[in-house]
């Protein structure tokens, strides 16, 4: 079977992206990554030496983007969105010479902007991309809409580092046994759409009704300077993710309050990771890897009295019931792994 050629325009690289791309090159495919510069949020340190060809996107124009795929000679082109004009170009002009895959994450809510997308998709989006390949169903249904058959769409398009996130379960399972830590964890970026200001008022309210756990916050971003500092609140910064092991074993609950959260790669991660979860009901991942009650609770997004309230539940929980949802949520994150990633991709051929 001849060697499988796949170029690949993303946008932002995330640490959790190369374990997908890791899993496509070990079935042996021939890798073409253009990416856009790392986000200084997040700015994860990655190698990238496995990918047989990479191209930074600030160095290339549309010309050169092209001459370069092109000469690549991929069969298959998976491009993250319809935000980079020339990466849509690119596909454009390959199409008939390769499949070009669109990948979105936005759900479908039936706005005035994707009315007006689905109308014109005939002529814009379906002129560029064969197929689609989207995180999960509130996408597949904007995927539909825009054209696509139901034979040319994929599911599970993100996907954690399962490998790395299972070898953290096992280490922090048998800690675990003794006592969950009394903590709840956030990690993301500050920024007001991921709920953070909610999340401090929600946490200050648990402790005035005399919770006792404390709020263990990592990440950064351009509201930093902004964050509520108080008592059993502990800021971290960003952390590497080859640093985060000493941070999981000293928490036990994750909460994730965003307002807009098309997927949340952070809930698989942490999922796989055996953490019972609080999710506002804006997270897209919480239809794969969150079960109403039996590895945590749903809230509605922006709403501190109902979010301290679901801390005050979860915390009044014996350790007994606390591991039978981590161990839980570890079995609803292992239902997708990098390599299922890979294969759905391939499928698209």
């Amino acid at each position: 079977m001849a060697r499988v050629t796949i170029s690949i325009l993303y946008t932002e690289l995330a640490d959790y992206s190369l374990a997908c791309l890791k899993a496509l090159k070990a079935t042996g495919a021939k890798i073409q990554l253009v990416h856009w510069p790392i986000n200084p949020e997040a700015p994860f340190q990655l190698d990238l030496s496995f990918i047989d060809e990479v191209i930074p996107r600030d160095t290339v124009d549309r010309d050169g983007l092209l001459t370069k795929v092109s000469a690549f000679q991929p069969d298959l082109i998976l491009c993250s969105g319809w935000m980079d004009k020339d990466y849509v170009a690119v596909c454009r002009k390959l199409r008939g010479k390769a499949i070009a895959v669109l990948s979105l994450d936005n759900h479908w809510t039936g706005s005035a902007k994707q009315q007006v997308a689905r109308l014109v998709a005939p002529f814009t989006i379906r002129r560029a991309f064969a197929k689609a390949f989207v995180p999960g169903e509130a996408q597949r249904q904007y995927a539909l809409r825009l054209g696509f058959e139901e034979s040319e769409i994929r599911t599970g398009f993100y996907s954690a580092d399962t490998q790395k996130f299972n070898g953290f379960y096992d280490r922090l399972n048998l800690d675990k046994q003794k006592a969950l830590p009394k903590r709840f964890l956030y990690l993301g970026r500050y920024v007001e759409h991921k709920g953070i200001f909610d999340l401090w008022s929600a946490f200050d309210k648990y402790r005035q009704a005399g919770g006792d756990w404390e709020l263990w916050c990592v990440g950064t971003g351009e509201q930093y300077a902004q964050r509520v500092e108080g008592e059993g609140i502990r800021h971290f910064g960003f952390v590497q993710p080859s640093e985060m092991l000493p941070i999981l074993q000293g928490c036990g609950v994750y909460i994730l309050p965003s307002h807009f959260e098309p997927w949340g790669v952070s809930v698989h991660e942490m999922a796989v990771a055996g953490f019972p979860m609080l999710l506002s009901d804006a997270i897209g991942a919480r239809e794969q890897f969150l079960i109403e009650g039996e590895n945590g609770a749903v809230f509605p997004s922006g709403n501190a009295d109902v979010l301290a309230r679901k801390m005050q539940w979860i915390t009044g929980l014996s350790n007994e019931e606390l591991l039978q949802m981590s161990v839980r949520s570890h079995n609803l994150g292992m239902r997708h792994t990098p390599e299922i990633w890979a294969d759905r991709l391939l499928s698209l051929l």
